[in-house]
């Protein structure tokens, strides 16, 4: 007997007769579900003002109320859509270069620093103050040189704190950098505030504390190196000069050369040198590298600074 499954109520009511399904080959058709139903396979039968289905060429069938199908170039332009809106720009020829002239493309490229004058053969001699380890520097010389290399390392975007007992003497490079707006500002001795740096905003701490500088309540680090100036070889030079990791030297006495040659095992002829450097010529001393550098000022440093000297 065929089986038969009905719903309850009758007829007229809400609920509509089932359809009967009874198994073998006559049955095998679909019924037609109703329309937005999803089918088994998963996709959604599209009715009356709906967007459309897929038929079987896998194009969507537009019913009506639809966008409408697209034209003849409508191929075209999904092509376009695919590649981008605008106009197309111009089309030039690959640059190539064979394996044999690899050896022939170098990139020259400079030490990063600030540039503090010119070596025995003119060329740039370079300081690299900003670095991501503790900094030490010995200046055994005048102020003039001191204020041209803070000024300079202001100009490479490093924040310029001078630690300094004469005020009056970096008055006017204060006034001329914006009066601590931009880049360098003047603390009393002992009155240097803590210094945030990093590798975007590196610090470089000038102390200008006299012969005997008392500790610095702000030392290097990372991104903060310090720069301490000695007008003279006084008695705490020695533990300074061994601290450092960089030493300059301008003109100073015999006697003072001689005990600096014995404290940094300098050659003789460097430490016969020492007494008859000209203004602005500095030997710089790392390890076991020296190198005498020329420091020129341009004209703007000439106009607030004046001419290279030893002595203030």
């Amino acid at each position: 007997m065929t089986a038969m499954r009905t719903t309850a109520g009758a007829p007229g009511a809400t609920g509509a007769p089932a359809v009967p399904v009874a198994p073998g080959p006559a049955n095998t058709g679909a019924v037609r579900p109703p329309a937005g139903a999803r089918s088994a396979g998963g996709t959604r039968r599209q009715g009356a003002g709906s967007r459309g289905a897929p038929d079987a060429g896998g194009t969507r069938r537009q019913g009506a109320g639809s966008r409408g199908a697209p034209d003849a170039g409508g191929g075209r332009g999904r092509r376009l859509l695919r590649g981008g809106f605008g106009l197309r720009g111009p089309r030039h020829g690959r640059h190539t270069l064979s394996c044999a002239d690899l050896d022939a493309l170098t990139l020259p490229i400079g030490d990063d620093g600030v540039v503090i004058g010119t070596d025995a053969e003119g060329q740039p001699a370079v300081l690299g103050l900003n670095r991501p380890t503790p900094y030490e520097v010995v200046l055994i010389g005048g102020l003039w040189t001191a204020q041209v290399l803070a000024l300079r390392a202001a100009a490479t975007g490093a924040r310029v704190a001078v630690e300094t007992g004469r005020a009056q003497a970096w008055s006017q490079l204060l006034h001329a950098m914006g009066g601590g707006q931009n880049g360098l500002a003047v603390y009393d001795v002992g009155r240097v505030p803590p210094l945030g740096a990093s590798a975007g905003t590196p610090v470089l701490v000038v102390r200008d504390c006299g012969m005997r500088p008392p500790r610095g309540r702000v030392v290097s680090g990372p991104w903060r190196s310090v720069l301490t100036l000695l007008p003279y070889l006084s008695p705490v030079a020695p533990r300074l000069v061994r601290q450092a990791r960089l030493v300059g030297v301008q003109r100073i006495s015999p006697q003072e050369a001689a005990e600096l040659g014995r404290t940094m095992v300098l050659p003789r002829a460097d430490v016969e040198a020492l007494p008859t450097l000209a203004d602005g010529l500095t030997l710089w001393c790392a390890d076991r590298d020296r190198q005498y550098v020329m420091t020129q000022p341009t004209d703007a440093e000439t106009g607030l600074l004046g001419l290279p000297r030893r002595m203030d």
